[in-house]
């Protein structure tokens, strides 16, 4: 077996060399069986063609797998949902159950379940393979429905890769997309929420809480139908129709996929769908997650393997999904799922501790979701910051394009709660920012859905408080909001143009959204309140929101624009902590901070490549709610250092306090 590449990225890895060698040549084996006994992990991986109800020519045929079964009928609206001889499943092979039906005995949004009989008991289950799941409003019971429609949605443009552009990701939610207090749809958000993040500039869009889930409030991560989109946001082909819609702007769609857990429902989920309990999880002490409430799977079992590749691969190839964002990786790899864990030596990635075969699946997953569609999108929340995580599989990595910066968020917000601005130190902020390991790419981002989570705060929320609600209009004078805003101009700036990898926004936090979330629950009388957005703020002219938004807007489009933005530096040309000025360079563009609260400085110098440059954003601009102390019109150019030798110029620029701005060399 060769080396791993992997382990010639860091000199810090050759003490567990064995242990990689071991995990990769676990890979390398699981996949060689599968190859050979399916031909191939796209073939492996196209379970969901064989299980589950399909129309055929000659009727309806429905199968599932279901071990410890020893009797399954399909019941539901055609049979008075009792148990009928005609609509009885035969055991065919290897636990295996099919009925092949009439044509006449189902039709379009009949709604169904199995009845599944086992040694000592049975049950309404539904079935694990099901792609439509609807709830009755009055009675609130989850069921499968028929979903044949006379016309089914065909995408006209079923792909759209990043090519050599950096992602730029616009996290969203379908259901609290929408103004009024209610879920949303699909179709809503298509009309009036997906214009707004094509004209941002956005080119990747992050739905949460596509695949089925019982309870709203979960934000989707309680999973229940692992191959069926929300029907409280619409209809398979109003999603799809929103993923065409994305791909017509060039934008990419990617899917927040839940492999991590499962919801522990029996009549709803398939925690006990043949009624033993171990189907698709654990047994035992392993079964039950310990913090989340919900069903831990077993990524040894090939039937687990083939039901969660299978997933990775249907949302691509018949829903035109472009990738996903892997949620809860950390939980899936740690047999003590990370928790109470600071991960700050090797020795917790490599200690008997890890879920090996969660490892095996990650790398397999992320080989077949790229065999499926070689430009797709995959990116890793990950805490623990396994190495290799993002590095190529077949090198010793596991495959991710990318992993998620998670320490990002958590450094501003210790910087705005516990430094005075006066001690923001620009060294420190800019080793957070750009401290990745070199072989992976990474996502950065100042704030998802979870800094807004009810309990928690936004951004502009930390920095303004109570404000917010009292001097956002234009005309009125706090100095608290004047600060909270040029900062998280700044914040965002610096956090979006340090990029290894990506950058990450949490839909309306571009404009500094002012209130958190909340889904409706039992604890605030069911409200919608705090599960939407209040786009009339940012829409308003008279607030200051529109300010944040035209600042994002135009950040965003100008990196957006860039080609391999990310892989691209230039260098730092200053890094002063006593003065809080940070300059550095990607490409042709300067990026000049001077965090000072108080104090501006003429004639800053820095050596760059010689010509002129122009300024092409600045936060203090006018436009985007600032003080106009920066002439953005004139020209710089650089003067000789006196040194022929030296190739480089001095640029010298005007950094007024509490300011950032970005020039380009023309």
């Amino acid at each position: 077996m060769k080396r791993p590449e992997l382990l010639n990225k860091d000199p810090w890895l050759e003490g567990f060399s064995e242990i990689i060698n071991r995990r990769f040549k676990q890979y390398q084996d699981r996949k060689s069986d599968l190859i050979k006994r399916y031909g191939s992990l796209k073939d492996f991986a196209s379970a969901y063609q064989f299980y589950g109800l399909h129309r055929e020519a000659g009727g309806w045929i429905f199968r599932e797998y279901a071990p410890n079964a020893t009797k399954i009928f399909l019941i539901g609206d055609f049979s008075n949902w009792e148990e009928r001889d005609e609509y009885a499943l035969k055991s065919i092979d290897f636990g295996n159950w099919e009925v092949q039906l009439d044509h006449a005995l189902l039709k379009h949004g009949d709604l169904f379940k199995m009845k599944v009989h086992w040694n000592g008991g049975s049950g309404e289950r539904i079935p694990a393979y099901v792609t439509r799941v609807v709830q009755d409003d009055e009675t609130k019971i989850f069921s499968a429905q028929v979903w044949e429609p006379e016309q089914k949605y065909e995408l006209k443009r079923p792909h759209v890769g990043l090519g050599n552009k950096s992602p730029f990701i616009y996290e969203a939610h379908i259901g609290m997309g929408t103004e009024e207090e209610k879920v949303g749809s699909y179709s809503e958000f298509m009309e009036k929420v997906l214009p707004r993040i094509k004209g941002l500039g956005y080119n990747v869009i992050q739905f949460m809480a596509i695949q089925e889930h019982p309870y709203y409030g979960s934000f989707g991560y309680h999973v229940s139908n692992f191959f069926a989109s929300s029907s409280r946001f619409g209809t398979p082909e109003e999603l799809k129709a929103l993923i065409d819609a994305a791909h017509e702007m060039g934008i990419s769609v990617i899917m927040d996929i839940v492999h991590s857990h499962a919801v522990k429902n029996e009549a709803e989920g398939i925690g006990n769908l043949d009624g033993s309990g171990y189907l698709y999880f654990h047994d035992g002490d392993r079964r039950e997650h310990p913090a989340w409430d919900s069903l831990c799977f077993n990524y040894g079992s090939e039937e687990t393997l083939k039901f969660l590749m299978s997933n990775c691969r249907y949302w691509i190839d018949e829903m035109g999904f472009d990738g996903y964002r892997f949620d809860g990786v950390t939980s899936m790899i740690y047999y003590n799922h990370g928790l109470e864990i600071a991960f700050t030596s090797y020795d917790d990635y490599y200690n008997g501790g890890q879920d090996e075969h969660a490892l095996v699946y990650l790398a397999l997953a992320n080989e077949v979701i790229h065999d499926v569609f070689p430009g797709a999108i995959t990116v890793a929340e990950e805490m623990s910051g396994l190495p290799g995580l993002a590095y190529n599989v077949n090198e010793g990595g596991y495959g991710f394009d990318f992993r998620l910066a998670m320490g990002i968020p958590d450094f501003w917000i210790k910087m705005i709660k516990e430094q005075a601005d006066e001690n923001w130190n620009v060294g420190l902020m800019f080793h957070e920012l750009s401290n990745h390991r070199a072989e992976e790419r990474t996502i950065n981002y100042v704030e998802s859905h979870d800094q807004a989570l009810v309990g928690d705060k936004t951004i502009l929320f930390r920095l303004v408080d109570k404000d917010m609600y009292w001097h956002m209009h234009k005309g009125s004078e706090s100095l608290v909001v004047e600060r909270g805003m040029a900062l998280h101009k700044m914040i965002r700036l610096i956090t979006a143009s340090t990029i290894s990898g990506g950058y990450l926004n949490f839909m309306g936090n571009e404009f500094g959204h002012p209130e958190w979330i909340d889904f409706p629950r039992e604890g605030n009388n069911w409200s919608y309140k705090y599960a939407r957005r209040q786009w009339n703020l940012v829409d308003n002219p008279d607030l200051r929101f529109e300010w944040l938004n035209e600042f994002d807007k135009d950040l965003i489009s100008m990196l957006a624009a860039e080609d391999d933005f990310d892989k691209s530096f230039a260098g730092v040309h200053a890094c002063n902590e006593g003065d809080q000025v940070l300059i550095y360079q990607r490409k042709d563009l300067v990026f000049a901070f001077n965090f000072n609260p108080t104090r501006s400085y003429s004639d800053y110098g820095i050596k760059v490549e010689s010509g002129k440059y122009k300024i092409v954003l600045n936060s203090d601009s006018k436009k985007y709610g600032g003080f106009g102390n920066v002439d953005e019109n004139i020209l710089y150019y650089t003067s000789g250092s006196g040194d022929e030798n030296d190739s480089k110029h001095w640029l010298r620029l005007y950094l007024p306090a509490r300011t950032a701005f970005v020039l380009r060399k023309l």
